[in-house]
């Protein structure tokens, strides 16, 4: 898409597509040149073993003025009464990968422990960032243009479109667990760091 309006863009993944505009590989350890107008990182922050590492690489490559767009989890967000609403309009399993939201609806259901202890659990073991470990790491190194939160299960749910979801945030039923995050490499806050 990016390349079909006219930029230059290459896509960093473990699991990237072939392709000349894709690198398949981790972006900290990819050759990436300097000097780049954007970064967008897409629900990948939290799954980095390295937060710190991550942020000081992008922090590299991205030009004075350069501009930073998270989309992210923000799984301290993800509380009983939001698990609740999302594993009451879960799909029908799909096969023998029936999606994440499944799985930690079945480790819930097995450990015995209240939701939020499972959670912290699970992203304990799986070395899953809050999403504000994520802001402050960005907030430490950039200069936050943008900050909202909204809808991040419906994607994952049975007919839940994203106004949906939203109406049930705006409700006090759940909680908003997307971050929504755009920011600005300004020279004076790395010149004063």
């Amino acid at each position: 898409m990016m390349e079909a309006a006219g930029y230059q863009a290459i896509g960093v993944d473990p699991e990237a597509p072939p392709g000349s505009a894709y690198r398949q590989g981790e972006f900290e350890r990819s050759d990436q040149p300097s000097g780049l107008d954007a970064i967008v990182a897409c629900t990948s922050l939290h799954h980095v073993a390295d937060l710190a590492e991550i942020l000081d690489r992008v922090d590299a490559v991205l030009a004075p003025g350069g501009r930073m767009v998270v989309v992210e989890w923000a799984r301290e967000r993800f509380d009983e009464a939001t698990a609740r609403w999302c594993f009451d309009r879960l799909p029908e399993p799909d096969g023998d990968h029936p999606g994440w939201l499944h799985e930690r609806r079945a480790e819930w259901a097995v450990s015995g422990q209240p939701w939020d202890a499972c959670l912290r659990s699970w992203a304990a073991a799986e070395g899953v960032h809050t999403g504000q470990a994520i802001l402050d790491g960005l907030d430490a190194r950039f200069s936050s243009e943008h900050l909202s939160f909204g809808p991040y299960f419906f994607a994952d749910l049975a007919g839940v479109s994203e106004a949906d979801e939203q109406a049930a945030i705006g409700a006090g039923l759940i909680r908003a667990n997307r971050i929504h995050y755009v920011a600005r490499k300004d020279p004076n806050l790395a010149a004063s760091a």
